[in-house]
């Protein structure tokens, strides 16, 4: 009775290790699926980010030529009021001056009076 006794609990041992095996094997399935779709959407996110890298650079690389274009001017416009003065034209640097100060003091007034 003995024998009896300890094969029916070895066959139960065995049907509660085939069911905790398959619960692990279902939860490792879960667990993979749902690493899988964090994966994924990982994956989406470093191709947006490489995509947006990519037109960010596209634009440095656009606001450079801009910025050396714009460079190029004021340096050549430098270059012109160098050789204004140097020649001796007082009175056009004087009402350039004049210009330029009536332009501050309007856009200082129209500034105060919003």
């Amino acid at each position: 009775m003995r024998r009896t006794h300890a094969s029916d609990f070895q066959g139960q041992g065995n049907m509660a290790q085939r069911t905790d095996h398959n619960m692990l094997e279902e939860e490792n399935e879960r667990m993979v699926d749902h690493l899988s779709s964090k994966v994924q959407a990982l994956k989406s996110l470093t191709i947006d980010i490489g995509q947006e890298v990519r037109y960010q650079n596209k634009m440095l690389g656009e606001m450079d030529t801009d910025f050396d274009a714009g460079g190029s001017f004021l340096s050549s416009t430098m270059g012109r009021l160098t050789a204004l003065t140097k020649k001796g034209h007082h009175r056009v640097m004087l009402y350039l001056f004049l210009f330029c100060l009536f332009v501050f003091f309007v856009a200082w007034y129209i500034i105060k009076r919003r």
